[in-house]
């Protein structure tokens, strides 16, 4: 098929803090050297912040770096954080919380922001705009375009107009190739594209595997009397160890008497039967938490997996032709449950590396990104924090606690050990066979509420005539004569109620993939036992349209 094709300097894929952040910083070196750099930013989501999510609390250092003059650029960082705590749930009625001295130091929130992330990106595109970046939202990537040398030399934006057959309907407009000299993936948490990267570069041979969390998020419109705008907090516990699962909450005040509030929960959980949303609609019964709900109401929902693997589990970032940047690659600092100065700051080093080659009139094709992270102030923070994870997920909850309690506040994150977690969060679940079947209470419609509902709050949509984006490697895997009903762990693990097990009327099991529900957070494509479930990109706009999370 004869494409279009446009020609850049910089081609970034994600309009997420990482390629939004490396996109300015391009800009910004150009304008100072005099030498004219041309970027563009590529984004599937119908407008820049549309698929992002997050808890959020910022740490502005990244953002000082960036524009030090945010404020006065007037940056939605309007709610600082003005308390901050920590509750551990005992059981479903008792907490604790503990004394602030005994919290490991990084999850400590002193001069840090409650924003919502999307807003902040929006804020960031704009700043993009006014530099002249290049911005094409409502476009996914859809493939990588390789040079005669095996060197990536741009992308594909994906074809418009494809019916479910694989025919061209009336509506067909092709994709675009967008080349460039380099090319900064920046797609999120298990990019579609950044997986393939790490695959045909290797990038990863010498890194623990990487890991995951399912983040499921609701913010809610609470009684003004219960309100405590800049309150943070985050606990552990209940209910998540019932099923000797780890992860953890978060609850923050932020403006006009809202509060976001979500569950983590990490995907290296053993139990079959164990439904992280479910999970989260349970936690948000415990007395602690709902004593802020009741007379409230939720008015938006989504979800989204986290990459937590922290420096033991960073692949390399530079190959020929291109970088990884933020969650794509994983700079995520699991010990303060932040990633988005990370993430700011993984762009602005590639950009910076970038920029150099631009300007040496000798550009190599990789770019000499790992020389400046291993410079820069984001490789000591990851390097203090690469055994939060791994101490979790191995010693579980308190004994975890305990550990990096030592090792943050004793040794500022330099411990003389190395902890490493090299099993592959697909691979950590039991048999069905053998597991306890968990019975999840029935949502109450007040506090807790069902999947069909919460995706109606996401303001989910796809164009319904596509190729369905969540293919299957080997199509007969999960259909299998007589499948039990509840074996299948995808129906429990997707948020959205993507994932079905139909039984039909000759007794047989059929397994439904209902695509039009899905909300982008790639858990499936994270934590199917047999990796058989493979996320691929929709059509450019489809998915989640967060307003304001």
């Amino acid at each position: 098929m004869e494409r279009e094709s446009m020609e850049f300097d910089v081609v970034i894929v994600g309009g997420g803090p990482a390629g939004l952040s490396a996109a300015i910083r391009l800009r910004q070196l150009s304008q100072e050297s005099g030498q004219d750099i041309s970027v563009c930013v590529v984004e599937k989501g119908s407008e820049f912040g549309a698929h992002i999510l997050s808890g959020a609390v910022l740490e502005p250092r990244a953002l000082n770096e960036l524009f030090p003059d945010w404020k006065e650029r007037k940056a939605p960082l309007n709610t600082p954080v003005t308390q901050d705590e920590v509750l551990f749930l005992l059981n479903e009625q008792k907490s604790i919380t503990p004394p602030a001295w005994s919290i490991p130091k990084p999850m400590h929130n002193e001069g840090n922001y409650i924003v919502s992330l999307g807003n902040v990106v929006r804020w960031l595109a704009e700043q993009a705009e006014a530099l002249e970046v290049n911005l094409f939202p409502g476009f996914a990537a859809s493939s990588i375009l390789y040079d005669e040398d095996g060197a990536v030399k741009g992308i594909v934006t994906g074809d418009m107009g494809v019916g479910r057959d694989g025919e061209q309907k009336s509506s067909f407009t092709p994709g675009y190739e967008l080349h460039a000299k380099y090319t900064i993936f920046a797609e999120g948490c298990r990019g579609h594209l950044g997986k393939e990267l790490i695959r045909r570069f290797d990038l990863d041979k010498d890194s623990d595997c990487q890991h995951y969390g399912i983040g499921i998020k609701e913010l809610w419109d609470i009684d003004p009397s219960k309100h405590k705008q800049g309150l943070v907090i985050h606990g552990a516990g209940w209910p998540l160890t019932e099923s000797g699962s780890t992860g953890g909450f978060f609850l923050y005040h932020a403006e006009n008497n809202q509060v976001s509030l979500g569950l983590i929960t990490d995907l290296s959980y053993h139990n079959p039967y164990m439904s992280p949303f479910d999970e989260m609609q349970r936690w948000k019964q415990h007395p602690a938490i709902r004593a802020y709900l009741e007379g409230g109401k939720r008015v938006a929902y989504g979800a989204r997996a986290i990459v937590k693997g922290g420096l033991n589990s960073l692949p390399r970032t530079s190959f020929p032709g291109g970088c990884l940047v933020g969650d794509d690659a994983g700079f995520l600092n699991f010990s303060k449950i932040k990633g988005s100065h990370t993430a700011m700051k993984s762009g602005m080093l590639c950009a910076e590396a970038i920029a150099k080659q631009l300007s040496s009139g000798h550009p190599a094709r990789t770019p000499d990104y790992e020389q400046e992270f291993k410079a820069s102030w984001l490789y000591d923070e990851l390097y203090r924090s690469r055994n939060f994870g791994p101490a979790m997920h191995r010693m579980g909850t308190f004994m975890g606690a305990a550990f990096n309690f030592i090792d943050q506040n004793l040794f500022a994150g330099k411990i003389p050990v190395t902890l490493h977690d090299t099993t592959p969060d697909y691979a950590t679940l039991d048999l069905a066979s053998q597991s306890k079947v968990i019975s999840y209470p029935k949502p109450d419609g007040k506090i807790s509420f069902d999947k069909l509902s919460s995706v109606f709050l996401s303001n989910t949509n796809h164009e319904e005539d596509q190729p369905c984006h969540l293919t299957l490697r080997n199509p007969d895997v999960p259909i299998k004569k007589n499948l039990p009903l509840f074996a299948e762990p995808a129906q429990r693990y997707c948020p959205a109620g993507v994932y079905e097990v139909i039984r039909e009327s000759d007794g047989h099991s059929r397994f439904q993939i209902n695509a039009q529900n899905c909300v982008h957070c790639k858990t499936c494509d994270i934590k199917d036992p047999a990796q058989n479930i493979n996320w691929i990109v929709p059509e450019g706009g489809g998915g989640p349209n967060y307003p304001n999370m």
